[in-house]
């Protein structure tokens, strides 16, 4: 009794349990599901347009940017490796709100005592080291560098309170700065100058040291400058750990340098007292290369510049610049350096490109630097706008690689023998055409580095592969065609990060803030937009934010609204997102043609259920390759002039001219594309025949639109196909190319031989 109640009560449980386990998947069938196709629109991903930025991508009526002008006298001290300096800003009040501080950037801070950079980097022990290694980093005292401020006036000479935080400063005001309103006021400072090649956390200033007691100085983040305000961020007051760069106003620059009286030197604006700082023959040489398009020419000379490197003279000589609508300024000064220039000719200005170096660099310098200068002028003019600065220096300073307003340090010199290696040759004019393409990208197009490293360093990346390849078609270019982007795109998950990444966040820093960007943009002008709309749309962009602010939203939408290209897939794939591509040829179907008695087809039906065709209508069957119905004569191929039925059609609706013009396929395939990696991308496929020709099929990256996973497309050939293969070009960065074959690995590829090479 006991048992068949419990067995009573299991099996109704059973039924129960049942029918809950019944009505809950009958529920699961009915529940929905966001939409996570990869072609949805980026509303959720991008900030709501305004009157500030547009939906467009361009400047909305109410975009406004701050100004800072500074007047500023500074001196550098050779014999004790000091800068020391006074400034006077004007900072110009354009936004819609009251201030009621200013922040200013220290950048120098970087290289104090107790600078925290050093701190937030992991660290493991070395188990070998130098001993001057060993010395620097456990034995001797951290470089007493960063900013000493002696003071912060306002205009009337009064006092400001102000708080150092790191390498951020703010000034409290008396009273707000209302909009529409300026304030003037006054620092004091100096510091001590760093060995960039021993001592730096930063790296980007300093100094190097020559054999002869020599020095030669790149100086930069000299003084304290404004930060950024902005309908975006507010103030961009992000401290500088050393990887984010810098986030800058434009503004109007009057600055004096004082230096000994046996430098030569270069800095950001128009020098003003030519006559007082070069001998007369150095002043007509100048005149010549203002004049002179085709070819360098040597305005301080290696023999002058020899001549001074023992004389280390205790008498100063002040050089004075202007400079407007510039977002920063640095120079460089050596009593080594020899300078050559050259006009360069573009439609609305002649600028000068000029190169200043020491013996060290030569001859690859006077052979090379300023010829790669110039052509970067012109490249990235055609590509953008012309040139608007009046010229662009090129200075070498061995293991630099850092940019400003015309002017940027370079590496790359010959070893001690004189050699000069392809490596180096070529190493030295990627650099200066890259430093020389940021007065473009971010010194003019000004987007925020400290927030979006790759909207500087992956936009003019990109431009440099260009130039490069135009500069010397054989240019060996590291970053830009789309299969080197792949060893870093197939790497470890746990070390990849979006592109749309904070630049303190970021891991592999180069591949994913210059690399891929660039990558990203080549694949758009040359697989998926084609290079006139990209080119259109990419000029748009760059004379939009030209001498303005840009944000990420602002290239993206102008890219696409200048072009009539959704895009949108592709910027949350390659820009928001670690995915890669892989796509790949899951099957391959051929099929036959036969007549087929029209009592022996199954009638068709349209979409709306209406039957399609005549009954009585002659018919052709499609059979595949190993079924039952499969006869080895058809191998040979479809006649369609063997088909009555075919040829009437033909016959009573087009003229015989018309139907000789017509396709006559013989071969039919069915194949189907799969998607292993998570990148939508076109599907760029080549097909092989029997007798030894190709041709090559894209279909647009939409074709993924309503299955993000697989593909299907038939190919009619009058021709056998004897080999399907994906990308033979290796234009999508397909990080597999191994299921990029039909038949698998019937045919060596030309990846395969680029990886045996």
């Amino acid at each position: 009794m006991k048992k068949s109640i419990v067995f009573s009560v299991f099996l109704s449980l059973s039924v129960a349990f049942g029918a809950i386990a019944q009505e809950a998947k009958k529920d699961e069938k009915k529940q929905g599901h966001y939409n996570e196709n990869k072609f949805r629109q980026m509303y959720q991903e991008m900030a709501t347009p305004n009157m500030f930025r547009t939906a467009s991508g361009a400047p909305g009526p109410a975009y406004y940017q701050q100004k800072a002008d500074y007047k500023i006298n500074v001196e550098l001290d050779d014999k004790n490796k000091k800068v020391s300096g006074s400034e006077t800003i004007t900072y110009f009040n354009n936004s819609p709100e009251n201030l009621e501080y200013l922040w200013l950037q220290l950048d120098q801070n970087i290289e104090r005592a107790d600078s925290k950079t050093p701190l937030i980097g992991n660290e493991v022990l070395a188990k070998t080291m130098t001993t001057d290694g060993f010395a620097q980093k456990f034995i001797e005292n951290p470089f007493p560098g960063g900013f000493n401020i002696e003071y912060v006036k306002d205009a009337k000479g009064n006092p400001l309170k102000y708080t150092v935080n790191q390498t951020m400063m703010r000034i409290d005001l008396d009273k707000p700065l209302k909009s529409g309103q300026k304030i003037s006021f006054s620092l004091k400072w100096w510091y001590n100058i760093v060995n960039y090649q021993v001592q730096a956390n930063n790296g980007r200033s300093g100094y190097e040291e020559f054999k002869d007691g020599n020095r030669l100085y790149v100086i930069a983040q000299f003084f304290p400058r404004m930060a950024v305000y902005n309908d975006v961020e507010g103030w961009q007051n992000m401290q500088f750990w050393g990887g984010g760069e810098f986030a800058l106003a434009f503004g109007d620059y009057e600055v004096n340098i004082t230096v000994p009286a046996d430098h030569v030197m270069e800095a950001t604006g128009s020098l003003q007292n030519r006559s007082e700082v070069y001998t007369p023959a150095q002043v007509k040489r100048w005149e010549l290369a203002e004049k002179t398009f085709d070819k360098p020419v040597i305005i301080v000379t290696e023999a002058e510049a020899v001549a001074k490197e023992t004389s280390f003279s205790d008498q100063k000589k002040t050089w004075r610049f202007k400079a407007q609508n510039v977002r920063d300024f640095a120079f460089s000064s050596s009593r080594k350096f020899m300078i050559d220039a050259m006009a360069v000719d573009l439609p609305t200005n002649k600028p000068l490109a000029i190169s200043i170096y020491p013996k060290e660099a030569n001859p690859l310098w006077g052979d090379l630097s300023t010829k790669a200068v110039a052509h970067t002028i012109k490249t990235y003019s055609h590509h953008t706008f012309d040139y608007p600065y009046p010229k662009a220096v090129s200075v070498s300073a061995e293991d630099q690689g850092m940019e400003y307003p015309m002017i940027c340090w370079n590496y790359g010199r010959p070893d001690e023998t004189g050699f000069v290696s392809d490596r180096v040759k070529y190493g030295m004019l990627g650099v200066i055409i890259h430093e020389v393409g940021h007065n473009f990208f971010p010194m003019i197009v000004n987007s925020d580095e400290r927030q979006w490293t790759w909207m500087d360093e992956g936009l003019n990346t990109f431009l440099e592969y260009l130039t490069e390849r135009s500069f010397d078609p054989n240019f060996p270019a590291t970053r830009g065609p789309a299969k080197n982007i792949v060893p870093y795109m197939k790497g470890n998950q746990q070390y990849l990060e979006p592109i749309m990444s904070n630049s303190e966040n970021i891991y592999n820093f180069g591949a994913n803030a210059y690399g891929k960007p660039a990558t990203g943009l080549n694949i758009l002008r040359e697989t998926i937009m084609g290079h006139e709309l990209f080119d259109h749309a990419f000029k748009t962009y760059a004379n939009r934010w030209k001498f303005k602010h840009p944000t990420p939203e602002d290239f993206f939408r102008t890219m696409e609204d200048a072009s009539a290209v959704d895009l949108d897939w592709f910027w949350r794939g390659w820009f928001y997102s670690t995915d890669f591509t892989d796509i790949g040829i899951k099957e391959v179907k051929q099929y036959y043609v036969v007549e087929q008695d029209p009592k022996d087809a199954k009638p068709q039906y349209n979409r709306r259920g209406r039957k399609i065709g005549d009954e009585n209508q002659p018919m052709l069957k499609m059979v595949l390759e190993g079924s039952t119905d499969f006869k080895p004569e058809l191998a040979k191929g479809f006649d369609a002039s063997k088909v009555k039925g075919l040829n009437d059609y033909l016959n009573d609706n087009y003229s015989q001219a018309e139907i000789s013009a017509m396709q006559s396929p013989k071969f039919f395939y069915e194949v189907e594309f799969e998607k292993p990696g998570g990148l939508i991308m076109p599907i760029i496929v080549e097909l092989q025949f029997e007798d030894g020709t190709s041709e090559t099929q894209t279909f647009p990256a939409q074709i993924w639109r309503k299955n993000n996973d697989s593909a299907k497309r038939v190919f009619a050939t009058a021709k056998k196909v004897v080999k399907f293969q994906l990308d033979p070009k290796l234009e999508t960065a397909d990080i597999d190319v191994t299921n990029n074959f039909w038949p698998n690995g019937a045919v060596e590829s030309k990846f395969d031989k680029l990886d045996k090479k």
